[in-house]
């Protein structure tokens, strides 16, 4: 049968697929337009499954509030390549995570894979998704803030993104701490939550940089002693200088505020993973030796 440019437009605009393979789903389909769209999804789902092992370590951090609850969200979405990243589809989605993250605190990936959006499972939304855009995408990690005090955020662009909350002060106050925490990466709050392994194991190595110093065995501990102080401080977030005014610590302006800090999140995109590292001229060379 005939395939119209108008079905073809139709279906372009139901799925956001390329004119060819619109045009390939209703020729199979019999001008089927319902039929088309149904089996475009499933073989685009297929062809999703076949990105999944491909390395997603772009993305963008996305927040959500409830603030009658006092509650908030931060979720970490992945794809491939930054062009992505930026795109409608990509970040209509990271949205529709941040919310459903939110509205139904799952206790891990797998649960928020069973969650139900739009009228299907999140899963399936997710590599629906793949199979428009072409590239790999993941959520690989979120978390629910619930507040003691007051909650604050902090978007730095789409790379990085911080939840806080703070009891005492202002607004101003708590996301300047969101902004602060954004730019100097702590770790840990205070020095009471700072593992007992995490100091063993940073003292050890600075006993083994100190011992090649042939200072006697009294100055090395001292020695140790100061670096691990200032190690201490580096990873806490009190211990750090403010970032607005490094005279003083965060932990002095807290207590100049009336106010305390009971936890933090912070993400930043592709922390940790492992990228692929591109290498242009070795791939033309190879292929042109491939097509000798």
């Amino acid at each position: 049968m005939v395939i119209t440019a108008a079905q073809v437009k139709e279906l372009r605009e139901r799925t956001g697929a390329g004119m060819m393979e619109c045009k390939k789903a209703l020729a199979e389909t019999n001008g089927d337009m319902e039929a088309a769209i149904e089996h475009m999804r499933k073989t685009g789902l297929a062809k999703a499954d076949k990105k999944a092992d491909r390395v997603a370590a772009e993305g963008r951090i996305e927040t959500a509030f409830d603030a009658g609850a006092g509650k908030a969200a931060i979720v970490e979405v992945n794809c491939e390549t930054d062009f992505v990243s930026g795109g409608d589809d990509f970040t209509g989605f990271a949205g529709k995570v941040a919310a459903a993250v939110l509205a139904n605190e799952p206790t891990d990936l797998d649960a928020l894979n069973n969650v139900s959006v739009d009228g299907t499972s999140f899963d399936n939304l997710r590599r629906e998704l793949i199979a428009k855009i072409g590239e790999n995408v993941g959520v690989r990690r979120f978390a629910v803030m619930q507040a003691k005090g007051r909650l604050a955020s902090y978007l730095h662009g789409t790379r990085i993104g911080v939840i806080v909350d703070v009891e005492g002060g202002d607004e101003e106050l708590a996301r300047d701490i969101a902004m602060h925490i954004a730019a100097s990466k702590p770790q840990f709050v205070t020095a009471d939550e700072v593992p007992a392994e995490v100091m063993a194991k940073e003292k050890e190595i600075l006993v083994a940089q100190a011992a090649d110093s042939g200072k006697p065995a009294d100055i090395v501990e001292k020695m140790v002693e100061g670096r691990l102080r200032k190690h201490l401080a580096e990873i806490t977030l009190l211990g750090q200088p403010f970032i607005k005014d490094p005279d003083q610590a965060v932990e002095k302006l807290l207590k100049a505020k009336g106010a305390t800090v009971h936890a933090f999140v912070r993400y930043e995109v592709g922390e940790g993973i492992e990228k692929k590292e591109e290498n242009f001229a070795e791939e033309v060379m190879a292929q042109a030796k491939g097509q000798r």
